[in-house]
């Protein structure tokens, strides 16, 4: 027999929880299934610095527990799970039906989907070993820990130039390590960088190693023509190589753009399927900040609760 529930809400992180604390407060009685990474992209920052209302900063993964506590204060049931099917009703007062790990059954009047998006990280092990310790892929979230010092920005596009000007009204200065021999960047952009004294941009380079054991030294880089190596002194290294919307379970349910941002209606969290409802990271390739995604977090709760409301 399938669990019948009134608000189902897939992924954990500041818009999960805070469309639980919303859910929970307006007597939904949400169910919430965390995924695999409890408390989203935030578990992998160290430090927390610009959300309101910690005066003294935080680190990431102590933040999503108190958001994990105030959601459960109120009556959330956290649960860890990976929803691994959905099938979506097309009708207003439908039943959406869920699958979790393969084999639990659950019905829900209503879904939050918050699952996030992933930063796209090059993948070599150096790197991977130092996120948190000098790695980051959000110069607006971590940029201020930087102040005065040398950083590496690697990417070519928009979000790399806007990272890398962002950067330098704060750092030293900024190198932009770009794979080929131009930037994808819109022209705009590329002026803007280029305006901008203390950023210099190395085309046809990439990162070979970030060097450091606990913390970030430097990164050695490669000319991909010439294959020469340099050793680059910084303190941090931005990768603005983009993100991925984790959506794939929705495709071919749900609206979304051709990267995989769920599209939803106008100022609110509807997506094209009534009942079903995006928060966060999954539907917003601008912000994506904690306090903009607590923001849909509970824009996504009232709308649910408006919703079964004009049901009734």
């Amino acid at each position: 027999m399938a669990e019948r529930i009134k608000c189902l809400i897939i992924g954990s992180g500041p818009a999960g929880y805070t469309a639980a604390i919303y859910a929970a407060r307006a007597d939904m009685k949400p169910v919430m299934y965390t995924g695999l990474q409890m408390g989203g992209q935030l578990t992998t920052t160290t430090e927390v610095d610009n959300y309101p209302g910690y005066p003294d900063g935080t680190d990431g993964t102590a933040m999503m527990n108190d958001l994990q506590k105030q959601a459960e204060r109120f009556g959330t049931e956290v649960r860890f799970g990976m929803v691994t099917k959905v099938d979506f009703s097309n009708e207003a007062g439908g039943i959406h039906k869920v699958i979790v790990d393969e084999s639990i059954e659950i019905e829900a009047e209503t879904v939050i989907i918050s699952t996030g998006a992933t930063a796209k990280y090059l993948g070599i092990e150096s790197e991977q070993r130092l996120i948190g310790g000098g790695v980051s892929a959000c110069a607006t979230c971590d940029g201020f820990f930087y102040k005065g010092q040398d950083v590496v920005v690697v990417g070519a596009g928009d979000t790399a130039a806007e990272e890398a000007t962002y950067l330098a009204n704060i750092c030293k200065k900024v190198t932009v390590l770009v794979r080929k021999d131009y930037m994808r960047a819109s022209k705009a952009m590329q002026h803007r960088v280029e305006r901008t004294e203390n950023i210099e941009v190395l085309y046809n380079t990439e990162i070979d190693e970030v060097i450091g054991d606990a913390v970030v030294d430097g990164v050695s880089a490669v000319n991909n023509q010439t294959g020469e190596k340099t050793v680059i002194p910084v303190t941090g290294v931005f990768i603005a190589i983009g993100h991925k919307p984790n959506s794939d379970l929705f495709k071919g349910v749900l609206d979304m753009d051709d990267v995989g941002y769920l599209i939803t209606k106008g100022k609110s969290t509807k997506t094209n399927l009534p009942g079903v409802f995006a928060a966060g990271d999954i539907q917003d390739k601008e912000y994506r900040q904690a306090v903009t995604a607590a923001g849909t977090g509970c824009m996504a709760a009232l709308d649910a609760e408006r919703y079964l409301g004009a049901l009734e």
